[in-house]
């Protein structure tokens, strides 16, 4: 075991506070009977504060902190891409696509594909939804996170998957989205400070003692190569990261899908007590998204300055964690990395089980369940599909950077959906049958050009399956009005605060600064 007595009394004491703050706030009042709108939308009165943060918290997991650390090994900077043009997405989202779900008043993604085509549209998409959720994110959150542990703590990979799910569990399952929306405030306190303090360290250490920023400079200094935002043909990571589609072709399917239609990142702004408090907490959350690789991609550059032994790249930041940080500080980081864990996987319990409950179960199986009943299949939802992913994750120990298998597989799922929510708010045409079209091709084309031209990058994949959904939408509305043609958005939806507007042009001023001085 590499860890000492005063990181893991500290790291002991995370794990209560967060038990304790957890269960507190999924007390119930004497006499109260928790509603569906309580469990899975915190009753609709999350502040800007707790939704940016719950959003960071619920997105930043072992999926960044390991697996990007990995690629940022493996290929440099150009991962940054996905934390700064995400940035750009929760604004645009922010602006365009809350304003019509909170308009709307629902509870799922699903349910607004239902209102805006039709049931067949909505139950499709809320089984691809379910798929993805339990059989990739949920099981490679696990994975990731228990590989770190076994790393640094000596403790075998089914334990530590056992003891996540666990953890999770404990407060999620029973509390619902409040429990998690304000643990994560504390969550992400952890997240940031201990994965700040990791990169100074390590920085500090490539600059000899001399401070952050001197080790800063020498990092660029020494791995120059990988100080890159735009890579090249001849670039071993071409083909996970394709040149300017990073900001101008594929990665913005993958970037306005996950932000502005995924369940598991949505939710949040669903339960805000306005659409000014769902757009201020998406702007905070893209504020924080600039800091972002700070703690999980210059880790994984400064490992690979540092000559760690790696075995694959996923093992950086663990070897990060293991071999460089003193006694006390491990613990803090330690803590840091299973806050985001431990958060992203409530997140994505939570969001399988309003899916399932609200989508399946209340349509099809119990269309008469009253609101314990509901509550009570959420909880069963979630416990279920955690199941799965514990028994899933183990298996998933042959990749080498799960980062990008994790967004490879996504984008089976992500060019269709995104053409479809885009079709369904700013196509008045759209039809039920073309939508349905859009979701099933998005598979069949995904799947038939990976096989057809495996040289293709996959996030190019993605935009030339997006433009093939896009263009099915409008061929099989070309003719004909929408089968809803009471659907209409008004304009006026879209104003935004001038704060808002203020801090959406800092945000791009930083963007185009990053992509200048690092292109």
């Amino acid at each position: 075991m590499n860890i000492s007595v005063i990181d893991l009394v500290l790291f002991i004491a995370y794990c209560l506070l967060i038990l304790l703050v957890g269960l507190w706030v999924s007390r119930k009042p004497k006499g109260k009977v928790q509603d569906v709108n309580g469990y899975f939308l915190a009753g609709r009165g999350l502040a800007w504060w707790a939704i940016g943060a719950s959003i960071i918290a619920s997105n930043i997991s072992a999926e960044q902190f390991v697996g990007m650390s990995g690629s940022g090994y493996a290929i440099g900077l150009a991962m940054a891409t996905y934390e700064w043009i995400a940035a750009l997405g929760l604004l645009i989202v922010a602006k365009y696509f809350i304003p019509v779900f909170l308009e709307k008043k629902i509870f799922t993604m699903p349910q607004f594909l239902e209102e805006r085509f039709d049931r067949r549209v909505k139950t499709v998409m809320a089984f691809f939804w379910l798929a993805v959720f339990v059989f990739i994110n949920l099981t490679s959150i696990l994975y990731l996170g228990a590989l770190t542990i076994e790393k640094i703590m000596g403790i075998p990979m089914i334990f530590g998957v056992l003891g996540l799910a666990v953890f999770a569990g404990v407060y999620s399952v029973y509390g619902g989205l409040k429990a998690v929306a304000l643990t994560d405030v504390i969550q992400v306190v952890f997240l940031i400070g201990g994965g700040l303090i990791t990169t100074y360290i390590a920085l500090d250490i490539l600059g000899n003692g001399d401070g952050a920023v001197v080790g800063f400079a020498r990092l660029c200094t020494q791995a120059e190569d990988k100080f890159h935002l735009i890579l090249d043909k001849s670039h071993p990571g071409y083909m996970d990261l394709p040149g300017v589609s990073v900001i101008v072709g594929g990665l913005w399917v993958a970037n306005l899908y996950y932000w502005g239609c995924n369940q598991y990142i949505i939710q949040r702004a669903l339960a805000a007590k306005s659409i000014r408090e769902a757009q201020s907490g998406m702007l905070f959350a893209g504020l924080i998204k600039l800091l972002i690789p700070l703690l999980v991609v210059i880790p994984g550059i400064a490992a690979f300055a540092l000559n760690a032994p790696l075995e694959k790249s996923d093992e950086a930041y663990p070897w990060l964690l293991g071999h460089l940080l003193p006694s006390g500080v491990k613990g803090i980081a330690f803590a840091a990395l299973t806050a985001a864990i431990v958060s992203s996987l409530a997140s994505m319990m939570n969001s399988i089980s309003t899916i399932f409950t609200m989508d399946i179960y209340r349509s099809y199986i119990r269309p008469q369940a009253g609101q314990t009943e509901l509550v009570r299949i959420g909880r069963w939802a979630s416990s279920i599909s955690l199941l799965i992913a514990v028994c899933i994750a183990p298996m998933l120990s042959g990749l080498d950077q799960a980062f990008q298998y994790i967004q490879e597989f996504t984008g089976f799922v992500s060019p269709g959906a995104l053409s479809i929510f885009l079709a369904g708010f700013f196509y008045r045409r759209a039809t039920a049958n073309g939508a349905l079209v859009a979701a099933l091709g998005s598979f069949v084309f995904s799947f038939l050009l990976k096989i057809l031209c495996p040289t293709l990058p996959w996030m190019d994949r993605m935009g030339i399956v997006f433009l093939l959904c896009c263009g099915i939408i409008m061929l099989l509305g070309s003719h004909k009005r929408s089968d809803n043609g009471c659907w209409v958005i008004s304009s006026s939806l879209f104003g935004t605060s001038k704060l808002f507007n203020i801090l959406s042009c800092l945000i791009i001023a930083i963007l185009i600064g990053f992509y200048w001085l690092w292109w």
